[in-house]
């Protein structure tokens, strides 16, 4: 989380909970449907029996006596009442709050079906089809169910039935569900439980991995053997922080070895001049104005040494801007009249070397900095330079191609071993044969060249070895308009002019 704290509840513990409250709702649930279910099916085999008794009933009426007819219903455990059209009541069985309490126990029961008013009876009709019923109406009271049926002779029959035990009965299912429901919750506790701690065992491998990993062991890794999954992708992700984290540690040793090894060897190099400077001055100081020409000596000696510092930290802070991202002036500029200018001027600052220049007859756009790219070709003719003597051949070659331009500089020096090619663009590194004070190098001049040449997009590289002999750089720009002026052609040569 990136605000906040990141909540660390157990997770076995939310999740044995959680699925332990959804099994209670679940079988809570259960149960109750089970019961509204069962209770309705039971009340309604009593509803149905008494429809079947008040049936059976309705074709007697007329065939038996009330009092008789009461009798047999009453024997079934009913409550009933007969009214008969004449308005005498017959009833017979037990009386309602009897079967509110209770099943009725047989040897309990009334006798035989008395009458309820000095009416005198009816006798029974010698129909055999009874009468029809024309209308019944139920109702549940507080443990019993009442049928009400009046009949077309006007004979009304209310048979009353306990439904007691049809409460018991749901009391006794809901026990023995809710004791199977806390039997089965607790066997599931137990099972989840262990379900969840073998399913989180992964979590704790990756924990036991990571401290593993803090206490030193930093090539170990999880591995996932799939990736598909949860835990797959966060030990996946895990392995590829862990790799980032690695690759960055070793990065930055690598750059703070880099960086000691730098100031190691910047203050070596400061170290000659500064003290050249020093044991001249100290010189100057104790001879005074008695030796005119030593002091002249040892006063260009100061100068020279100090320019070499000046030009060592001039150097450094160049390379510092590299790292930190150079800001350049690009602007599309035409590289023949480029050249032609640039060579110029290294042909006043450097007389010695012969600086031949090879250039196509059409012009040669790119998009750069002219000034820095000047600075790239002076450090390349400077080395080339310094490795003939100052006497020798150095030839600058432009090209260009379909994408880009080409700059090359080679000289008849003794050249680069192989094995040195690459190294040479390495920050203070001077060959052996080039480690000589009065040279000023410092092992700068490439690396800066290289950075410089990055920042425009390009590449310069060791080439193949050339016509010279000598060390061969290769300079590669991406290609751009040509400037005004000038046309924008990068066609292949058409011929080479030579100045």
């Amino acid at each position: 989380m990136r605000n906040g704290r990141l909540r660390t509840t157990s997770l076995r513990l939310r999740t044995v909970v959680a699925i332990l409250v959804l099994l209670t709702v679940l079988l809570t649930a259960l149960v109750v449907a089970v019961e509204a279910v069962l209770g309705a099916r039971l009340t309604a085999q009593v509803e149905d029996r008494l429809r079947d008794r008040a049936s059976a009933a309705a074709a007697l009426v007329g065939v038996l006596d009330a009092s008789d007819l009461a009798d047999r219903l009453s024997a079934q455990g009913l409550s009933v009442r007969i009214v008969e059209p004449d308005g005498a009541a017959v009833e017979a069985g037990p009386s309602p709050e009897q079967l509110r309490k209770g099943p009725p126990d047989p040897a309990g029961l009334p006798g035989p079906a008395a009458r309820s008013s000095a009416a005198p009876s009816t006798t029974a009709s010698s129909s055999s089809d009874g009468a029809a019923v024309t209308s019944s109406s139920v109702h549940e009271d507080d443990g019993v169910l009442t049928l009400r049926t009046d009949l077309a002779d006007g004979t009304r029959i209310t048979l009353t039935a306990g439904t007691r035990d049809v409460q018991e009965t749901l009391t006794q299912l809901g026990w023995v569900m809710g004791g199977a429901s806390a039997a089965f919750l607790g066997v599931a506790v137990v099972g989840v439980v262990l379900v969840v701690r073998r399913s989180l065992r992964p979590l704790d491998e990756m924990t036991a991995a990571a401290r593993c990993i803090t206490a030193g062991d930093r090539g170990r890794r999880l591995r996932p053997s799939r990736t598909d999954t949860e835990i797959g992708r966060v030990a996946l992700a895990l392995d590829e922080m862990l790799d980032a984290v690695e690759g960055a540690e070793a990065q930055a040793v690598a750059a703070e070895e880099r960086v000691r090894s730098f100031l190691s060897d910047a203050a070596h190099e400061l170290r000659t001049p500064v003290a050249g400077v020093r044991a001249a001055a100290d010189t100057l100081v104790r001879n005074g104005p008695a030796d005119p020409a030593t002091n002249e000596v040892l006063a260009v000696h100061v100068v020279r040494q100090a320019d070499r510092a000046a030009r060592l930290v001039d150097d450094m802070l160049t390379m510092a801007r590299l790292d930190r991202g150079i800001a350049l002036d690009r602007r599309p500029t035409d590289l023949v009249d480029w050249l032609a200018a640039e060579v110029e001027r290294l042909r006043i600052r450097l007389p010695g070397p012969d600086i031949r220049v090879e250039v196509p007859e059409h012009p040669v756009a790119a998009d750069v900095d002219p000034d820095r790219l000047a600075q790239v070709l002076g450090n390349l003719v400077d080395n080339a330079a310094r490795a003939t003597g100052g006497a020798g051949t150095v030839r600058i070659s432009l090209g260009a191609g379909r994408d880009e331009a080409r700059l090359r500089v080679e000289d008849d020096g003794p050249g680069i071993p192989e094995a040195d090619r690459e190294r040479v663009f390495d920050r203070l590194v001077r060959l052996e044969d080039a480690r000589d004070t009065r040279s000023g190098g410092a092992g700068l001049g490439l690396p800066i060249a290289r950075g410089i040449v990055r920042a425009h997009g390009g590449s310069l590289v060791h080439g193949a070895d050339g016509g010279l002999g000598g060390a061969v750089f290769d300079v590669r720009l991406p290609a751009g308009a040509a400037g005004a002026g000038r046309a924008a052609s990068l066609m292949p040569y058409a011929s080479v002019v030579e100045w």
